[in-house]
């Protein structure tokens, strides 16, 4: 009887280890593959292993089809691929993984194609009104949207899932639509198989609010959370809402005097107030308040967490613009008496441009290139040009351009010509004047 139960004992016993040898023993295997927000650089992808892998193998052994420098970072089976920064990117990028586990069994080489270039989104005016329109990597112009007779508000989500909209009605009051964006632009190939990024596809255009309003505001971060602050002339209609990307909705507390900003990273808002700007914390997290006092306005957004630039007005109606960093006091960049319209910065601040408005009779546009000391690297004067009201200074790492809405300046014999999206390199200043007339641009991220 002793003896078998012994046996009963020990035979799952063996079963267990002859199992657990034989898990051992089969290669490692490319669980998940997912293109990764880039705060510091062109692009990333995150990789998930079955196995611990060898850092040093994946960097040997694995192939990028342009040969984009690049690295791979993290430990055991969970890592980052990352393209260096300053590296751009023609077009879609073939990855050839291959590489040894940690107990040097190798990992099926696999194909990849992968193409983390955003795209630009924009306000278009067509016959009949204004539509949503994206344009795709080979130049051609497609739509999203119905035609409305005017979208005012326009912003990408952060993740590249979906785009806000706010459509006018025809008594000027607002309806709030999400549009979602199905993007294909990460995705395995078979042996043999031909290269091929499909285009995006959008839905159905999703109401936000059931009721018309008055005022609307968007704000988005790389979570693809959506920040809506509305309101109409009822008593008690205004509020700002969190719509989460996980599809849960929280009301907020806060009431600011302009406009508030999600953190690019997620977590955190920016409320400006009477006393400053405030930097809260999103619930659940636990309620925290960071102020930065003094006549200050949020230019934009570094795509390094933590890092923003900041217009300060000071008492004698010159401007400066000014880094945040992490734990330290704000950084002048540049002091002047010119209008900063907008600012876009790489990295943690690394290059920094600046458009200026200078002049009151005869206005002068004016495109600045600063590195992070508040050095002058380049400038152009966009002569004949104005920049369209609110429309932002937008930059893309992966193709190293800059995004804006210009139109035109007015002549004696011609009035002021549309508004158009233009392409500005980064390095060298030139400019690609898209064709469509358009309201607003912005870049659309390759979700």
């Amino acid at each position: 009887m002793r003896r078998s139960l012994l046996l009963a004992l020990g035979v799952p016993v063996l079963i267990a280890g002859v199992q657990q040898q034989g898990l051992l023993r089969r290669p490692p295997r490319v669980l998940a593959l997912l293109q990764a927000p880039a705060s510091s650089g062109p692009a990333a992808l995150q990789a998930r292993f079955s196995r611990p892998m060898l850092l040093t193998s994946l960097q040997q052994d694995s192939r990028l089809t342009p040969p984009l420098a690049h690295r791979w970072l993290g430990r055991g089976s969970q890592l980052l691929l990352a393209l260096d920064e300053g590296e751009r990117i023609p077009e879609p990028l073939e990855l050839t993984l291959a590489g040894r586990g940690l107990r040097g069994l190798p990992l099926q080489p696999r194909r990849w194609l992968w193409d983390p270039r955003p795209r630009v989104v924009a306000v278009v005016r067509v016959a009949g009104g204004e539509q949503l329109q994206l344009r795709g990597h080979d130049g051609v112009w497609f739509p999203l949207s119905p035609i409305w007779p005017a979208i005012p508000v326009m912003r990408p989500l952060g993740d590249g899932t979906a785009v806000a909209v706010a459509s006018r009605l025809e008594d000027g009051r607002l309806r709030l639509w999400r549009i979602p964006i199905r993007q294909d632009n990460l995705h395995s190939l078979a042996p043999g198989g031909r290269p091929a990024i499909d285009r995006p596809a959008a839905g159905s255009p999703q109401p936000l609010r059931p009721d018309p309003v008055i005022f609307a505001h968007f704000s988005s971060n790389r979570r693809g959370d959506l920040l809506i602050q509305s309101g109409g002339l009822d008593p008690g209609s205004s509020g700002t809402r969190l719509l989460q990307a996980d599809g849960r909705q929280r009301q907020l507390p806060w009431r600011a005097s302009g406009p508030l900003l999600l953190a690019p990273e997620g977590g955190a808002v920016l409320v400006p107030g009477a006393d400053g700007l405030n930097l809260q914390a999103l619930p659940p997290l636990p309620s925290r308040r960071q102020i930065l006092p003094g006549s200050r306005d949020l230019s934009s957004f570094c795509p390094q967490a933590g890092r923003a630039l900041l217009v300060r007005h000071w008492p004698d109606y010159r401007r400066s613009l000014e880094l945040i960093e992490p734990g330290q006091p704000p950084r002048q960049l540049w002091l002047g008496t010119e209008a900063v319209l907008s600012s876009s910065c790489s990295r943690g601040g690394q290059r920094v441009w600046l458009l200026l408005l200078d002049g009151i009779r005869r206005p002068q546009l004016s495109l600045v290139t600063l590195d992070a000391q508040g050095r002058r690297l380049a400038s152009r004067e966009l002569r004949g040009w104005e920049a369209e009201p609110g429309t932002g200074l937008h930059w893309d790492p992966s193709t190293g351009r800059l995004l804006a809405v210009l139109r035109r300046g007015s002549g004696r014999d011609q009035g002021r010509q549309p508004p158009r999206a233009v392409l500005i390199d980064s390095r060298g200043l030139g400019m690609e004047v898209l064709g469509p007339e358009v309201r607003q641009a912005d870049w659309l991220p390759a979700g």
